[in-house]
């Protein structure tokens, strides 16, 4: 499309030629004559005057560059929206593939697409406009809202509440067993039934090979908006707030509790029993033992204020020398200390 008309789709303050033909959408680095990109990290904004791109997506102060600019409030908002506008996943399109396996008591909404080798259980509910790809397994009695996506090898254990608009990335699953044992009089580990089913709301994200276990009593929950990435470990029993952010590689044990508009970046972890309040930032590799009060934003391991670990992390990398300069002191004073008594001793 026209820049122009780019512009206008996106309700942007066009700065340069509108009439040049875009034909995508790419990083800074790569982008050609034809092509969009954007810049929201100030780190970037030397890559901006150098770019080959057609148009930038910028803040409204982003100071004039060669390139021309598209100019509004949320750069990254807007490069989301114009990939879409430029990129268009597969149609999937509604009927039921000749070797899905679906129990007669299940009932699946309208214009639904069922890939093959798929498994849906007996008592099963899904909403309408479902996509439920190859070997997709729904448990028994699993209810799934509207445009419920799954992709392949996904599954949704017995029991299991989703909302509309969930999507499930290849491989996800939603509803395996919490990791209960108790020890015996033997010393054995005897196996806790988890009986308890995992509650999504709507509009929720599970990314590939996540794993969001089912509780021993009660419930998981997971509220609307909640974005869980690849490879999360959300422990049984344990309620993940609305719009949270879950990154790749984090773990929640048994029972924690994470607030509204929350961020725990990739491989940050939380012990069991904790709760993080709304809009926490957990940096990468943070690890929570204790409750953390809302709003604040902690790193390391164990973790504690951002501030504070920043300047911990400085001085950790001059230890060495702060080590060295300490001995020398401490010998200096040593040594000053030692001649006026040796002196003494002599004259005596």
């Amino acid at each position: 499309m026209k820049l122009e008309e780019l512009a206008v789709r996106l309700g942007a303050e066009l700065r340069g030629d509108g009439k040049v033909e875009i034909t995508g959408v790419r990083g800074i680095e790569e982008a050609g004559p034809s092509e969009i990109t954007f810049v929201a990290n100030p780190k970037y904004t030397a890559l901006a005057r150098s770019t080959r791109a057609a148009a930038v997506l910028v803040a409204p102060d982003f100071p004039e560059i060669e390139a021309a600019t598209l100019r509004l409030a949320n750069p990254y908002l807007a490069f989301a929206q114009a990939v879409g506008f430029f990129y268009q996943p597969p149609i999937y399109a509604a009927g039921v593939h000749p070797t899905a396996v679906i129990d007669p008591t299940a009932r699946i909404g309208l214009g639904a697409h069922i890939g093959p080798y798929a498994v849906i259980g007996p008592g099963v509910r899904v909403g309408d406009h479902a996509t439920i790809l190859a070997h997709v397994v729904l448990y028994a009695g699993v209810e799934a809202g509207d445009h419920f996506f799954a992709h392949a090898h996904a599954v949704v254990r017995e029991g299991c509440v989703l909302g509309d608009h969930v999507t499930l990335e290849n491989g996800a699953i939603v509803g395996s067993d919490g990791f209960g044992f108790a020890k015996d009089h033997e010393g054995k580990w005897q196996k806790i039934p988890q009986s308890g089913p995992v509650r999504i709301g709507d509009r929720v994200d599970i990314q590939a090979n996540a794993c969001v276990d089912r509780a021993t009593v009660g419930s998981t929950e997971i509220a609307d908006g909640a974005k869980i990435d690849n490879l999360v470990q959300i422990g049984h029993g344990s309620s993940v707030g609305e719009n949270t952010l879950v990154c790749a590689q984090a773990g929640l044990a048994g029972s924690s509790v994470i607030g509204a508009n929350a961020i725990l970046a990739g491989q940050a972890g939380v012990a069991g029993h904790c709760t993080v309040g709304d809009g926490v930032i957990l940096t990468a590799q943070a690890g929570v033992s204790h409750d953390v009060p809302a709003g604040k934003m902690l790193s390391g391991s164990p973790a504690f204020d951002n501030r504070n670990w920043l300047r911990a992390v400085a001085i950790f990398q001059r230890l060495p020398e702060i080590l060295r300069r300490l001995s020398q002191l401490e010998k200096a004073n040593t040594g000053e200390q030692d001649g006026p008594a040796s002196g003494k001793e002599g004259d005596q």
